[in-house]
């Protein structure tokens, strides 16, 4: 018996041995052969980061988002020196609405671009290349300090993804420059026009993890809008369906929109036909998915949504998940 297990286990130490042997003989340029390289996996998309809007009267705009929704102005970058390239008006230390004075056309689209914020933004990068996304080959600094990159969605929206930083223009002035006239602390969505729902399912569910909520529509048997919940949060992007050809400025500002969560649409309501009557042109609502809301529009169009957390009927056309 002992000697049998010495026979075996020459014998095993010989096999390794060749193979040793065989794998350095050919591997390039006699090296041992490198191990396989294991997938990027997703990090975290934690919210909505923020909305890019364009305007053609940055004076209004600061009216509308300081003087009637309550944000603050919190700070601005220029490129080149000199040359304002946008302003920021903060909702809270994680999300701003964005607005580039650099609208030249009165049938440009406003939207610029939305966001996402990510614990990663070099892994979600290269994650997002295996997967086959086009997306640059490295990180390239930021002119806000933070680390991030561009990429297009099927619909060719630009889409963002922020990796907020120690030191850039967004962390050192966290604490800050939100005051009590604010008048919502969160950005809850941003809504985008999809035209091809599959293709878009395949970006944002398949590839980036965001999760359906709600389907929703005019009609009971129609479905106009998608919820996609961000993987790693609560906040959530609508697909906007049934755009039609050549839509309007005014049309695509209702569709490309940005929602602010409030506790009360009444309250906000009085709040806001208080601070300017004019700005306010319609009165809230409940919504399709049983929540009460209410529209404004920024001076050149989009749509500032103004929604309460929980419906107070039942939605509509499909349950709403948790």
């Amino acid at each position: 018996m002992p000697r049998f297990a010495s026979a075996r286990a020459w014998l095993a130490l010989s096999i390794l041995a060749a193979t040793s042997t065989f794998l350095a003989a050919n591997a390039p340029n006699g090296n041992v052969l490198p191990k396989a390289q294991s997938t990027p996996t997703r990090p975290a998309i934690i919210g909505v980061s923020h909305i890019g809007l364009r305007t053609d009267n940055l004076d209004a705009s600061r009216k509308f988002y300081t003087g009637v929704l309550g944000f603050s102005e919190a700070f601005s970058l220029d490129d080149p020196p000199g040359k304002l390239l946008l302003t920021y008006f903060k909702v809270n230390d994680h999300q701003f609405i964005e607005v580039f004075p650099e609208l030249k056309d009165v049938n440009e689209d406003r939207l610029s671009h939305i966001a996402f914020e990510t614990t990663d933004a070099e892994q979600l990068r290269a994650y997002m290349a295996s997967r086959g996304v086009d997306v640059p080959a490295q990180l390239d600094p930021m002119l806000d300090g933070n680390r991030g990159f561009e990429a297009k969605d099927p619909d060719g929206h630009t889409v963002e993804f922020v990796q907020l930083m120690p030191g850039s223009i967004h962390s050192r002035d966290f604490g800050k420059h939100m005051p009590d006239t604010r008048i919502s602390q969160r950005i809850i969505h941003v809504g985008v026009t999809v035209r091809d729902r599959a293709a878009a399912d395949k970006f944002y569910r398949d590839i980036l993890g965001f999760q359906e909520t709600w389907n929703g529509g005019m009609k009971d048997t129609e479905t106009d809008w998608v919820d996609m919940r961000v993987p790693d949060g609560t906040d959530w992007l609508e697909y906007m369906l049934n755009l039609g050809n050549h839509p309007s400025p005014r049309l695509l500002g209702i569709m490309h929109h940005f929602a602010l969560g409030v506790p009360s649409v009444s309250d906000a309501y009085k709040t806001l036909r208080g601070r300017d009557p004019k700005a306010v042109t319609e009165k809230p609502q409940i919504g399709r998915d049983g929540k009460w809301q209410l529209n404004l529009y920024d001076p050149n169009l989009t749509r500032a949504e103004l929604m309460e957390p929980k419906p107070v009927r039942t939605p509509c056309c499909s349950p709403m998940k948790q």
